[in-house]
């Protein structure tokens, strides 16, 4: 059986912390911002925990 290859796209998006949590950031912060308030943009910069529902296919992603 071949070896098992990571997802590329799923590298370059996700990153996994010293406590084996796995982070990521915000959706929504490229473009068309104009009509956002601040506090929202400010909110976007931030990265933030990947959903305890989603764990399990991220790992398989990345293959932890």
């Amino acid at each position: 059986m071949p070896k098992m290859k990571t997802i590329s796209g799923a590298k370059k998006r996700f990153r996994k912390t010293g406590t084996g949590r796995i982070k990521h950031k915000k959706a929504f912060h490229r473009h068309n911002l104009g009509g956002n308030s601040g506090k929202k943009g400010r909110g976007l910069r931030k990265t933030t925990m990947v959903h305890p529902s989603n764990v399990a296919q991220v790992e398989r992603m990345l293959l932890m």
